[in-house]
């Protein structure tokens, strides 16, 4: 069926069951002529006259009855599905589905969409935890929160907090053990606590030394696919961990973790909200959109 074909079916039924070709262009946001021509259209290709239209009234024919008494159920299938969507497109509300890695949610997120899903009760907020990069679009999601550092080129994306500080830190009794590294290429001689990214882990650790980008290729004594299961780990004294300042702050504070090449920290931009890259945004995200530029400021950064 063409679509010019659906358009005259819709005709019909509205006009049908308002009697009135005015007040069916107004729903269908056309003009009384257009209607009037697309079921012209319609009754053409089928070869039968469907309305009996004078200069006072509209009615069907007795063609037009029998075929909306069997075709009009489906039809008003089609309009209560296209009124929900016209609502859908207008007012926040549905699933909105967010991608992010699990150590961002309760160090950044957590309260961010607590106080969203207060304000917009009519929007439901999935979160899906992952720490590789995802194809938001590809795998259904609204949204993702990914570091600036692995964003693709095609995306919109918004600031949501940074700098973030990353630093390596290991339990005081591992460092006690097994020594306390100078320098980042000291880490080879120590087991490492790595995440899995796709296919492989996560081993090759960024610092900077005055100024310098430098990398250490270290040796995965361990390696996981939870990052905030890695810091339980890095407690336990299985190894050194790599990982954001912010993240570990309260288990440094509480002594225990230690951080350690603090001189060789090096830093990201920060975290962004980043979506398709497209003229219309459906008004859940939107709204998220418009929550997240009003409210980011409050949501903490990592100190040095």
């Amino acid at each position: 069926m063409r679509l010019d074909q659906l358009n005259g079916l819709l005709a019909l039924k509205i006009v049908a069951d308002t009697r009135n070709f005015t007040v069916a262009a107004q729903r269908l946001g056309v003009s009384p002529s257009a209607v009037s021509q697309t079921i012209k259209q319609l009754e053409q290709r089928l070869g039968v006259a469907l309305l009996a239209r004078t200069t006072r009234s509209t009615s069907l024919t007795e063609a037009g009855d029998k075929f909306l008494s069997q075709a009009g159920p489906a039809l008003d299938q089609v309009l209560v599905a296209m009124g929900e969507m016209g609502s859908y497109a207008q007012k926040p509300s549905g699933l909105l589905r967010l991608n992010l890695p699990r150590q961002v949610y309760p160090f950044y997120i957590a309260p961010l969409i607590t106080n969203f899903i207060k304000e917009h009760p009519e929007i439901t907020v999935e979160l899906f935890f992952e720490d590789e990069q995802s194809d938001v679009v590809g795998e259904g999601f609204d949204a993702g929160i990914r570091l600036s550092d692995i964003l693709a080129q095609d995306v919109a994306a918004i600031k949501l907090m940074g700098p973030v500080t990353f630093v390596v830190a290991a339990s005081p009794n591992y460092l006690d053990l097994a020594g306390r590294p100078k320098r980042p290429e000291d880490l080879l001689m120590h087991g490492c606590i790595c995440p899995r990214f796709g296919s492989g882990p996560y081993d090759r650790w960024e610092f900077e030394d005055n100024g310098e980008d430098i990398s250490v290729h270290v040796k995965p004594s361990l390696i996981m696919n939870n990052s905030l299961l890695m810091l339980e780990a890095a407690v336990s004294g299985a190894g050194i961990v790599y990982t954001t300042e912010n993240a570990i702050q309260n288990k440094v504070r509480s002594g225990e973790l230690e951080i350690v090449l603090k001189p060789f920290a090096c830093r990201s931009s920060g975290y962004y909200l980043y979506y398709p890259d497209r003229s219309q945004v459906l008004p859940k995200l939107r709204a998220f959109i418009d929550y997240v530029k009003l409210h980011k400021t409050k949501v903490p950064t990592d100190t040095q």
